[in-house]
């Protein structure tokens, strides 16, 4: 381990484990003084942590692999990340009470991109991009954020937010397949088929709910599975610049680059339909505001800097699949804040989302582990 130095460099993910630690604090109590922390989602979460972090081998004769113990931190960050999201879709849900898509998009990534330039100014993140492949972060950069959310709203215009859900939830098989195209990933045949099962897991629980795709529809289908090439070549491409660029430069150029283009969008939008002086009308709702900071801080900027940190660590497939977790904190928000009704088939399918994750990030480690072993053993 190393000295946490005095201004905690972003491409550490420390800094944010002080961050969810202190917002633990703030939030322990409710309105009804109950302590949030021991409530029913909470040891879920809790338990599915420690879930994830007891699948990884405690052999410790290994200094040959890439140290087993400090996955247990990327880890935790993909089920954190993971948690987020899900709670976003209640977050965006509430923006959109009161402003447009493009709107939403504009001002979730000013806030997120003026975060982050606040450290960048100071000097307390290290930013160095001179002799670094810059167009391939703009590349990274029209995958996600740009082409992801406008494939998704224009998608969701002519399909159903249900079958968007579905098609989203195989993103992990596209993913799989182009990390396996182009960083060469390969997968055991017990971790592609926990893949599918996850990806089950989550159509299951939509299907039980009467939710179908209709095929007809080709426009929004192809756009929504669009949507997951364009984040399955974001996380396959970020997976890939993880080796020139640190965390922080990925996600504060994304950051920016997504800023710039959705307020151009917004502003001629606005414009051709007559409509500036209504485009900054909705900051005057506190429940918009404090969803934007959500969407912008968290949803965006700790998520993007997870993942980038994330994948760093991990194979692009076996980081993917854990989005599907999020279906899982979506219905838990659901039937905490909204009062959304748990089924036997909700339980049924959050267990073989988890079972799916954990079967693809623990099968195939254990084998290669002992490869390299021997091979170090050979070496001494």
């Amino acid at each position: 381990m190393y000295a946490a130095p005095l201004y905690p460099d972003s491409s550490s993910p420390m800094v944010f484990i002080l961050i969810i630690q202190h917002a633990g604090h703030l939030y322990r109590y409710s309105l009804h003084k109950r302590p949030l922390w021991d409530g029913p989602i909470c040891h879920i979460f809790k338990a599915t942590v420690k879930t994830f972090a007891n699948t990884l081998p405690l052999d410790r004769e290994d200094d040959a692999i890439m140290n087993q113990k400090d996955l247990r931190l990327p880890y935790f960050f993909a089920v954190v990340n993971a948690v987020i999201i899900g709670l976003s879709f209640l977050f965006a849900k509430m923006a959109l009470e009161h402003a447009d898509p493009f709107d939403t998009l504009t001002f979730r990534f000013a806030a997120s991109f003026a975060v982050l330039s606040v450290p960048a100014a100071f000097g307390w993140i290290k930013l160095d991009y001179r002799g670094k492949p810059l167009f391939k972060v703009l590349l990274l950069a029209t995958m996600y954020p740009l082409g992801f959310f406008l494939l998704q709203a224009f998608g969701l215009q002519h399909a159903t937010s249900a079958e968007g859900g579905i098609l989203y939830a195989f993103t992990p098989v596209v993913t799989m397949i182009v990390a396996s195209l182009f960083l060469k990933e390969t997968t055991t045949v017990l971790q592609k088929l926990s893949v599918f099962l996850s990806v089950f897991g989550v159509v299951f629980i939509f299907v039980m709910k009467g939710s179908s795709i209709d095929w007809s529809n080709l426009t929004g289908i192809s756009l929504l599975l669009l949507t997951c090439v364009a984040f399955a070549g974001y996380t396959v491409l970020a997976r890939s610049l993880s080796k020139q660029f640190s965390p922080a430069e990925i996600t504060y150029l994304m950051l920016g680059i997504g800023f710039a283009v959705y307020l151009a969008v917004s502003l001629t939008s606005h414009a051709a339909a007559g409509t500036l002086h209504r485009m900054f009308a909705p900051l005057s709702s506190g429940s918009f505001v404090g969803s934007i900071l959500f969407l912008g801080v968290a949803s965006s900027l700790v998520t993007a800097l997870l993942a980038n940190y994330i994948l760093s660590k991990m194979e692009a497939s076996k980081m993917s699949v854990f989005s599907n977790l999020s279906t899982i904190v979506s219905m838990a928000a659901g039937a905490v804040f909204l009062g959304e009704a748990i089924t036997v088939y909700h339980l049924v399918g959050s267990v073989l989302i988890i079972a799916g994750v954990i079967g693809a990030n623990r099968f195939g480690q254990r084998e290669p582990a002992k490869h390299l072993v021997k091979a170090e053993r050979a070496k001494a």
